[in-house]
């Protein structure tokens, strides 16, 4: 883990590498989604998951974590949970998956992790021995067969927006930083883990083109949509399911939030020492 992970290039660990092989992210990505399509609402997984993300994006907003350590933290949880056939019930079980989880992220991300449990610590309101985490981080690790530099929707970005061939490096960047944004804030949605993270990619590229500069979506959405390496079905379900979730937040006050508040009550006073994890 000593070099750091960058999301738009997961594959190499080399700064000066460039996408010289795009058919390995497209080859490669399903290793990186979580197994299963979704969770059930009465599943214990589907709980732990919104007890886990509610304290993961309450430090982001607490502490202006790094998106994308956030980013990557949540498909660590949701890849973990996904191969998990029996899980303990135990209330303190999202909040160590939450450190771990977050604790790997940093040091994928070559951010100083031990400041970082710290502030977790407190934000969970639990307080976890240095060995219990570092047993669920192994935990963790073996249930994603140590594949930690995770191929995301940014890793696609980039390649996309090369399809556009768009003229105006303005615009371009605009729309990358776009997408990027609606990426962070579809994470949550439970249905958007049945599609690749290339489609998200090109989903989340075509929903800002409709912001930006909608004169161009029509052909934008037939230049990838033609893309050899996409799935035309699975984009256009994507795009209307995005574009629904982008809408519906907003609009609503319960959409997720572009400033710091408090979630669901979760932080406490409450301090626990847990001296054992049972393997999940």
């Amino acid at each position: 883990m000593e070099q750091e992970l960058d999301l738009q290039n997961p594959l190499t660990v080399y700064d000066d590498l460039r996408y010289d092989d795009v058919s390995s992210l497209f080859t490669n990505e399903s290793d990186h989604m979580p197994r299963l399509l979704s969770f059930d609402p009465l599943d214990l997984r589907f709980s732990i998951r919104r007890t886990a993300l509610s304290l993961i994006l309450q430090a982001k907003f607490s502490y202006g974590l790094d998106p994308f350590l956030v980013y990557l933290s949540v498909n660590y949880v949701d890849r973990f949970l996904s191969n998990q056939e029996f899980l303990d019930k135990s209330p303190w079980i999202p909040h160590i998956l939450f450190v771990a989880s977050l604790s790997l992220a940093a040091k994928m991300r070559n951010s100083d992790s031990s400041v970082l449990l710290a502030v977790l610590q407190r934000e969970g309101g639990y307080e976890f021995e240095a060995q219990s985490v570092h047993r669920m981080e192994k935990i963790i690790l073996a249930a994603l067969q140590w594949r930690m530099r995770s191929i995301t929707p940014f890793s696609f970005l980039q390649y996309f927006l090369s399809l556009l061939n768009t003229q105006d490096s303005s615009l371009t960047q605009s729309l990358k930083t776009r997408a990027s944004d609606i990426i962070f804030n579809v994470q949550h949605e439970l249905k958007l883990l049945e599609h690749k993270p290339s489609i998200i990619a090109a989903s989340a590229l075509l929903c800002g083109i409709q912001e930006l500069n909608p004169l161009t979506f029509s052909s934008s959405k037939i230049t990838l949509s033609s893309c050899g390496y996409v799935n035309k079905g699975a984009l256009l379900e994507c795009v209307g399911m995005m574009s629904s979730v982008v809408e519906r937040q907003r609009t609503s006050e319960d959409g997720f939030p572009e400033k710091r508040r408090r979630l669901n009550g979760l932080c406490d006073n409450r301090t626990f020492q847990i001296t054992q994890i049972q393997q999940c």
